[in-house]
């Protein structure tokens, strides 16, 4: 059923290149463990984003998945600030 949803899907946008589900899929998962889960479909719209302004699509999609999983791997987000003491 996925293989059917992402054919359809690219043949409706005119798109050809083959997709690698299971790095995207991956990646999305991986965001959504390691950052927050809503970060998840944004990343993967950022991705989409950077390798549609590429010269070679496909090449930035993998390019751009491993430096968003590297970034993963190093993510600590600041803790928030604690709320002033009361005076």
């Amino acid at each position: 059923m996925l293989d059917d949803w992402v054919g359809a899907v690219c043949a409706e946008l005119g798109i050809d290149d083959a997709i690698d589900h299971n790095l995207i899929l991956d990646m999305t998962r991986d965001v959504a463990h390691g950052v927050a889960r809503p970060a998840a479909p944004l990343t993967a719209y950022v991705v989409g984003l950077a390798a549609g302004r590429a010269a070679d699509p496909t090449a930035a999609t993998t390019d751009a998945i491993t430096r968003v999983t590297d970034l993963i791997a190093t993510w600590s987000p600041e803790p928030p600030e604690p709320p002033p003491a009361p005076s």
